[in-house]
């Protein structure tokens, strides 16, 4: 049967520092564009009936190095809106909300995880549609596709919590007796 195979951009300068980064538009760094080659090397061979690509040019130029010919840019698989707290450290933010969790709490100012929800799961419905024709691949953003990965199995967004994706990884998400599977998970 055929797969969805997912694939992280590679490193920016704000991954690196552990920065959330939603709407903003980082390029990579040049290590960032070396992983998204050596993630392409996983790639080589196979072919996709459909590549839908995040419209941010850190996910569209990992695609490019990574050897991908997008078929769509698909605004659905935007990185998470972080809202007001866009460019800042999980740390940073837990020195004024000390129990903030993206997973249950999403964002001030941006995206809550129902919202978030309901643009990966239009996303997997155009996924599925491609699945009969052969093999989809997604090129986005961690918390994006850790959502992908989530709902992918039919769990609520929080499991992507737990779903750690580092960056220019690839995991395959397929069926196992006609059921979604996590089938690969953050993968180099």
């Amino acid at each position: 049967m055929a797969e969805i195979v997912l694939v992280r951009h590679g490193q920016t300068e704000w991954s690196k520092a552990g920065r959330h980064t939603g709407r903003t538009d980082i390029e990579l760094t040049a290590d960032g564009e070396q992983q998204a080659r050596e993630v392409g090397l996983k790639l080589v061979g196979r072919e996709f009936a459909a590549v839908l690509c995040s419209p941010r040019g850190r996910a569209q130029r990992t695609a490019k190095l990574a050897g991908l010919r997008v078929t769509a840019i698909d605004d659905d698989l935007a990185e998470w809106d972080y809202g007001d707290y866009e460019g800042i450290t999980t740390k940073e933010i837990h020195e004024t909300a000390p129990d903030w969790y993206l997973w249950d709490d999403g964002v001030p100012g941006g995206e809550t995880p129902d919202q978030i929800g309901a643009r990966i799961d239009r996303v997997l419905t155009k996924a599925k549609e491609h699945l009969e024709h052969g093999d989809v691949a997604l090129v986005a953003h961690g918390h994006a596709l850790r959502v992908v990965g989530a709902r992918w199995i039919e769990e609520p967004v929080r499991v992507g919590g737990r779903l750690r994706l580092d960056t220019a990884t690839m995991c395959r998400l397929g069926f196992e007796h006609g059921r979604p599977v996590i089938l690969e998970w953050n993968s180099r």
